[in-house]
């Protein structure tokens, strides 16, 4: 969360023709558009499959600065994804992130094809990455349309073949797996540590570099990234694509890379923009993830829920643009049992919350039910959700006397 402090009225009640005008920006962003990558790849920066769900939404800050991609046939080889988020900062942040989400995959594509290096435990994985990431930034000097000198975006990347999955971070965008613990009880693994100036080590290699770390009277809490003799950029994190006024101060893009055996006690990946950290916890992201009943629908609940947060939970600071990829690793609905029987379980899944704080389960106008996260949810900004998918009035009454059968709770694939 960087310094925001311009003021901003709690959204109650009537949507402003301001919100309006973005909901239906929003809604034209999300329509399902597929193209042709590299080596046949299914390349899709919106909409959902069989198995992901991905959503973005502007915040109050301007521009979109996030973008996000999903790379199905990855590498030409079936049922291998790449999956990403990227959060671009600075004047140019939003033009930098777009430019890199769409570099990446490609370049990293082309380096493991000319290594012929194949999904695994293969440390030659690291290697390849390593160098797609720093290829692509390379690239990012030699693009004359793009300022990328104070402006930059992070990364967090995972590619995924059968039980094997990789992880790639750049900064402070995060990815947590969703997995069952020995009591069968859902709880979250975080994947990727948030790459900051506060790690020891990362502050370690700048201040060895020239660059300064530290933090603003303001926000005593956000240590920031300075040039060695100007009171600026102020950078949020050690690691990032562009930012070359501190690529010589220890700022680098050098990815974290780690690998993961997947079991069968795994149910989804979630990567997103800190728009998402800063106000949820993985927690809450997992138990707000697995209780939709569309899973193509899971990455939107997501972000209304984190706009929520940010209303709830900062009044005065402005929205940040979320952006979100679930990646699911089982075909199978992950709600198997009743709701209410699940929203008792979640219960003990808490950090040290009172197991009164679980009330009874919300439903959209949809029909999704999302589990009480002790979230003040505004329900007439649910508005934005019933785009996706508006029911009739008939329809809606004649469904009340229907008993819901197992089959109203199976999975819808893409919308």
């Amino acid at each position: 969360m960087g310094a925001c402090c311009s003021t901003e009225v709690k959204y109650k009640g009537r949507r402003n023709e301001e919100d309006d005008l973005e909901g239906k920006e929003e809604e034209g962003q999300q329509e399902e558009v597929t193209t042709t990558g590299h080596a046949g790849a299914i390349v899709r920066c919106q909409g959902s499959s069989s198995y992901t769900s991905m959503y973005t939404r502007k915040g109050k800050k301007g521009i979109n600065q996030d973008a996000m991609i999903v790379w199905e046939n990855f590498l030409g080889e079936k049922n291998v994804f790449f999956c990403a988020v990227f959060d671009g900062h600075g004047p140019s942040g939003h033009q930098v992130a777009r430019h890199v989400c769409h570099t990446l995959p490609y370049k990293l594509s082309t380096v493991c094809k000319e290594n012929d290096v194949a999904v695994g435990a293969d440390k030659d994985w690291e290697a390849s990455i390593i160098r797609a990431f720093e290829e692509s930034d390379e690239d990012l000097i030699l693009e004359e349309s793009l300022d990328s000198y104070c402006s930059g975006t992070t990364a967090v990347t995972v590619i995924k073949q059968d039980e094997h999955l990789i992880i790639s971070n750049l900064g402070d965008s995060r990815a947590i797996l969703c997995t069952r613990d020995n009591e069968n009880q859902l709880i979250p693994i975080q994947l990727t540590v948030d790459l900051k100036p506060s790690i020891p080590s990362e502050a370690e290699r700048i201040l060895k570099c020239g660059g300064r770390v530290f933090a603003m009277d303001e926000e005593s809490n956000v240590p920031r990234v300075w040039m060695p003799d100007r009171d600026c950029p102020g950078l949020a994190m050690a690691r990032a694509f562009g930012d070359f006024c501190l690529k010589d101060h220890g700022v680098i893009a050098i990815p974290q890379v780690s690998y993961r055996k997947l079991t069968s006690k795994d149910e989804f990946v979630v990567l997103a923009t800190d728009g998402v950290w800063d106000v949820l916890t993985n927690n809450e992201v997992i138990r707000i993830v697995a209780s939709v009943k569309k899973q193509s629908m899971a990455a939107k609940i997501l972000v209304y829920y984190a706009v929520q947060a940010w209303r709830t939970k900062y009044p005065v600071s402005k929205v940040d643009d979320c952006a979100v990829v679930c990646l699911f690793l089982k075909k199978r609905p992950l709600l198997t049992r009743s709701l209410s029987d699940m929203s008792k379980n979640v219960a003990s899944q808490l950090d040290g919350a009172d197991s009164n704080l679980i009330s009874k389960d919300r439903k959209t106008e949809e029909g999704e039910t999302v589990i009480n996260c002790d979230i003040t949810v505004d329900p007439k900004a649910l508005d934005e959700l019933n785009r996706v998918k508006a029911f009739t009035k008939s329809s809606r009454l004649g469904s009340l006397n229907r008993r819901k059968t197992s089959k109203d709770f199976g999975r819808t694939e893409v919308n």
